[in-house]
């Protein structure tokens, strides 16, 4: 018969095993089923130049067996390294950054990097000096920027920021590494289209005040028609949403001294479309219109409408690729400015 002590030793022993098959996998737990030391282990983790290719692929093994995740904090400490990105973004949810970020968040994994996004509710300096404290605090090694804005730029320059940055945007003065796609060739692209087809009175639907891809959108439109000696009209600044292009739809419609509209982005043009047929113009017959950015439902409006693509999954990795070779200390890659196609659609035709 089994005594009280026994029944008692019982659960004791239940208790602990299912608290070990519970507790969370140690860099020792992964040493002794790699049958290595722990410091082996460590060198592994920090990717040391003199563990040999078999040892390092035992322990790789074991931390994936393990599921082992490695104490961030702890190796910050011994590292200086967080092996962790931050995201700085004022624009989460529209199409272009969260593609980019989708990458971004990719990429890093694929470097052995975890990312930490922080979402700008506000662009003052105020959200903007908190934001990168925030991120300071996360100890993480470097930034990529998706804030659009030249006002951002400016306090992170006031900020003296102490880890390195890359933009996805071309900000004047910015003191971070830069990269975009070339949004003054895309504006000159598909405003040159517009000419092409015959078109000579254009307007430009353009984005908000001291946003970086407004002002380069507006000077590829200015460029064109500068180069093509044709007039220009004092642009008409959006919001970029559509509830807006449809405003400047039914507005315009009264107007009679345009054939064609070059919106800064695909939503505002979606927007005008419809405030352009409610008011009975028709899209393409009495009025061309084209977009920016190539979201995805550009393809399936009525009529589709003619938009400049630009890759921004591309964007986004090689932000990462910059990055961790600052932070590695080795030689940053140059990248061109990638380059915008024009996707023709049934939105615009000939005069």
């Amino acid at each position: 018969m089994e005594s009280r002590c026994d029944r008692a030793h019982a659960r004791r022993h239940a208790v602990t095993a299912a608290s070990e098959r519970a507790r969370t996998p140690s860099i020792r737990d992964v040493a002794r089923l790699a049958g290595v030391s722990h410091q082996t282990v460590s060198r592994v983790l920090n990717d040391h130049p003199s563990i040999r290719p078999e040892t390092k692929a035992k322990v790789l093994d074991a931390i994936s067996v393990l599921d082992y995740r490695p104490n961030l904090a702890a190796r910050a400490l011994v590292t200086s390294r967080s092996n962790t990105l931050g995201i700085l973004s004022a624009t989460i949810g529209e199409f272009g950054p969260t593609s980019s970020i989708a990458a971004i968040e990719e990429a890093a994994r694929a470097e052995g990097y975890s990312v930490s996004t922080l979402n700008l509710p506000e662009t003052t300096p105020e959200a903007i000096g908190a934001a990168v404290r925030q991120l300071g605090r996360e100890h993480v090694d470097g930034i990529v920027v998706l804030a659009p804005q030249v006002r951002v730029f400016n306090v992170l320059r006031g900020m003296a920021a102490t880890v390195p940055y890359v933009s996805l945007q071309t900000a004047s003065g910015s003191d971070g590494v830069t990269l975009s796609a070339d949004q003054v060739s895309g504006a000159r692209i598909v405003t040159e289209h517009l000419i092409s087809l015959g078109h000579s009175d254009i307007l430009h639907l353009a984005g908000p005040q001291d946003w970086i891809e407004a002002e380069s959108r507006m000077r590829g439109y200015l460029d064109a028609l500068r180069d093509a000696d044709l007039p220009t009209f004092p642009p008409i600044r959006g919001d970029w949403t559509a509830d807006f292009g449809y405003f400047a739809g039914q507005e315009l419609s009264r107007r009679p001294d345009f054939t064609a509209v070059f919106a800064a982005n695909d939503l505002m043009a979606i927007g005008l479309m419809h405030g352009f047929r409610d008011a009975g113009l028709r899209v393409p017959q009495d009025v061309s219109v084209v977009g920016f950015d190539d979201i995805p439902v550009a393809a399936h409006t009525s009529p589709t409408l003619t938009t400049v693509h630009q890759d921004f999954s591309e964007v986004g990795r090689r932000a990462v690729r910059i990055l961790i070779a600052e932070i590695r200390g080795e030689a940053i890659p140059v990248f061109g400015p990638l380059q915008p196609e024009l996707r023709l659609r049934e939105s615009s035709s000939s005069r």
